[in-house]
């Protein structure tokens, strides 16, 4: 299992994938239209960058729940890519 840091966390997780600190104490969802928390008293709210979150620990998991997102999940990542490569050509120019 990999531990990762907000940063590193938030620059691997794919869509439907679900990330958790030690103990599940905190766990989010990457769905296409942003993170949002699974559980708790924030359930089903967008994840906003706060302070205590930077200090966490996350792993990241596929679970039952991914199945339904992994053929949106290649649509998805191939117009990340698309996008990211277009600034980079512009930015080249």
């Amino acid at each position: 299992m990999d531990w990762l840091t907000l940063g590193n966390m938030i620059t691997r997780i794919r869509i439907g994938q679900k990330a958790s600190t030690p103990g599940f104490s905190r766990t989010i969802i990457r769905r296409p239209d942003g993170l949002f928390w699974v559980g708790g008293i924030w359930s089903g709210q967008i994840v906003q960058l706060r302070d205590y979150l930077f200090s966490d620990i996350w792993t990241i998991y596929d679970d039952e729940e991914t199945e339904q997102w992994l053929e949106y999940r290649m649509k998805i990542e191939q117009k990340e890519r698309e996008m990211i490569e277009n600034q980079f050509e512009d930015l080249r120019e």
